[in-house]
């Protein structure tokens, strides 16, 4: 038996390779087909099954490309109905893949048709336990995907249903593989680690702890934040089907010459700089948007820009695929094309950014100036600078409404990933007079600059 994760950090999404005698599964797979592909060649082995979880919210996956591409069967668990061929499989039904089995366990909560898959070795004894979307190391799935269909209040009650009979029940030594990791948008505050143990959750999870049924709801939907607006076009089309890979990107990596690029951005495409933030505050496109591909690119794409929005790409040169691949994981297919030669490729004026470090702050440079916190509310509750405001990137541009833009601004976030990205969408906006922090928030307390930590907070 061999088991292999597949982590996807721009995503936190995990794969898995499961292997026996020659026969192979994929449990939700990404939308590329090649790293499966590749893996099971690598290994002589041919894949069997290709197991989803759910119909996911947060990234196209690669199920439908992959099983024409190897003959393998598509499994979903029960209440599942996409509209295409798969094999809906029944609760605690069994698929043997060589020596070892893989049982199905119906989970709903996260959504009705919730599935987990529990892997029994060559001996049958319980192994581990794919949970997608059910079960995350710390944490659970939002149940708050079917607004208007099912109450998260409903959802929340499922999966406490689901935790307490089917998850709870498993060995303590079962190794809990789930299908997303730090920084998705599917949990609240997923832990760090990628795997874990259902010993380790009972003990450390609170939605695995004794508790009642309402006090469960209660804490599972307590500050949930609002979910992307991609994942909700993500979960129809996992639904519905799509387009191949290879057509997606064969039809939408095309070069532009500066004129044709100019030309869409005329018409109304949104120019999508995807180069690091080091390198785009030294000169880009006036009002194009920087979100970097060495950060949580897909997952920033989707929550700030609309899905069906016309895009243009910036890029590094010999990135133009790949930025057009990531954006094609969730769901994001309206690339026009684009600039050749990069940035070099721009004829026109170019806009700048400007970063300060923290040293120079301490020393008083932009004393003037408001602080912009724009983390992620728990990154902010547990800690952040002294009289700064926070003004969270999800949130932008729309929560910058009370913003004085005569005034000077100083940005941060964790590293200057994010921050740079706040930046290009209020200068879109109409801000000019924005201040970056050059490694962000880590920096700033290794300076020593005033910082309001959890304890005074509360």
């Amino acid at each position: 038996m061999y088991v292999e994760q597949l982590y996807t950090n721009c995503l936190a999404e995990a794969a898995y390779y499961i292997e026996s005698e020659g026969e192979a599964a994929i449990i939700d797979p990404l939308r590329e087909t090649d790293p499966y592909l590749s893996l099971s060649s690598r290994r002589g082995a041919r894949i069997k099954y290709v197991f989803e979880t759910h119909f996911h919210a947060d990234f196209v996956s690669g199920h439908i490309d992959l099983a024409k591409q190897t003959g393998a069967s598509i499994v979903y668990g029960p209440t599942a109905n996409p509209n295409y061929a798969v094999v809906k499989a029944t609760d605690e039904q069994v698929f043997t893949v060589g020596k070892v089995k893989i049982k199905v366990l119906h989970t709903p909560g996260h959504t009705p048709e919730s599935s987990c898959f529990l892997l029994l070795d060559e001996q049958g004894k319980e192994y581990a336990v794919f949970t997608g979307d059910t079960l995350f190391v710390g944490d659970v799935g939002r149940p708050d995907l079917l607004d208007g269909v099912m109450s998260k209040e409903e959802l929340a009650g499922m999966l406490y249903d689901s935790l307490n009979t089917k998850i709870k029940t498993l060995p303590d030594s079962v190794i809990v593989y789930p299908g997303h990791g730090a920084g998705s948008a599917c949990g609240k505050n997923i832990g760090k680690e990628t795997f874990s143990t259902i010993g380790e959750q009972k003990k450390l999870n609170y939605a695995l702890k004794d508790q009642t049924r309402d006090e469960f709801i209660r804490k599972v939907t307590d500050g949930i934040l609002p979910p992307p607006k991609y994942f909700f076009e993500d979960a129809r089309i996992n639904k519905q089907g799509y387009e191949p890979i290879t057509d997606v990107l064969d039809t939408h990596t095309k070069p532009l010459s500066y004129e044709a690029f100019v030309t869409a951005m005329k018409t109304g495409a949104m120019v999508l700089d995807t180069r690091e933030a080091t390198q785009f505050e030294k000169g880009f496109i006036p009002t194009s948007i920087n979100i970097g591909l060495n950060g949580q690119f897909a997952v920033w794409v989707g929550t700030l820009i609309p899905i069906h929005q016309p895009l243009l790409l910036i890029t590094t040169v010999g990135k133009e695929r790949e930025t057009v691949l990531r954006l094609a994981r969730v769901g994001y297919e309206n690339v026009i094309g684009y600039l050749e030669g990069g940035i070099e490729g721009w004829k026109g004026t170019l806009d700048a950014a400007h970063s300060v470090t923290a040293e120079e702050l301490k020393n008083g440079k932009f004393a003037q100036a408001e602080f912009l916190d724009v983390r992620k509310p728990g990154e902010w509750n547990t800690s952040h600078l002294k009289n700064a405001s926070f003004v969270p990137l999800s949130d932008m541009p729309a929560n910058t409404s009370t913003l004085d833009k005569n005034k000077t601004y100083v940005l941060y976030c964790g590293g200057g990933y994010r921050s740079m990205t706040a930046i290009s969408l209020m200068k879109r906006a109409g801000f000019s007079k924005l201040v970056n922090v050059s490694g962000g928030f880590s920096n700033l307390i290794k300076e020593g600059l005033p910082v309001v930590s959890e304890e005074v907070a509360v």
